[in-house]
């Protein structure tokens, strides 16, 4: 199966919950065209999660895995306007298993190495705006979050990203 690429930003920025909840309720009476309106507009949410949780080379497949559970479970989905927040749980479900299963590899013994920030370092609010450059307000509305709390979480990430880089200015 070809992965589909992720969303252009511009489209997704107006996903409201009302409108989400009638492609989720669509999907749902078996309307793949609507499930396919869901992907497009929350791959972006769910391979950030992902790459704050994943090893980059697994995120696509994934991906992939994380939707094709969520058409799977999409019936045991409470409150389809929280598809977004359902669908973040999924992902990073999805990576703990995927960690679970995957043997233990040998770490970097370069000082230096370990100095360098990866997506599994910072937190997901951290790579949904520096990876997928999404503003603090998609965040917010992709993964249920007030824009505040999305405001704390990058203000706390991106500081400890100085402190990790030593310029703690």
């Amino acid at each position: 199966m070809r992965a589909r690429p992720l969303a252009d930003p511009s489209t997704t920025a107006g996903t409201g919950t009302q409108e989400t909840a009638e492609l989720v309720a669509a999907a749902r009476a078996g309307d793949r065209t609507s499930f396919g309106l869901l992907y497009e507009r929350y791959a972006r949410l769910v391979h950030g999660v992902l790459l704050a949780s994943a090893q980059r080379d697994d995120v696509q497949d994934l991906l992939q895995d994380v939707f094709f559970r969520a058409l799977r479970q999409l019936h045991t989905l409470r409150e389809p306007a929280a598809f977004g927040s359902w669908l973040a749980t999924l992902a990073r479900n999805e990576a703990r298993m995927h960690h679970r299963s995957t043997r233990p590899t040998e770490e970097l013994t370069d000082q230096y190495a370990a100095a360098i920030p990866t997506p599994a370092t910072l937190g997901t609010a951290d790579v949904l705006r520096l990876v997928e450059e999404m503003s603090g307000e998609e965040i917010a509305k992709q993964t249920g979050l007030t824009h505040g709390t999305v405001r704390v979480y990058l203000h706390h990430g991106i500081r400890l990203l100085r402190e990790q880089l030593g310029d703690a200015s």
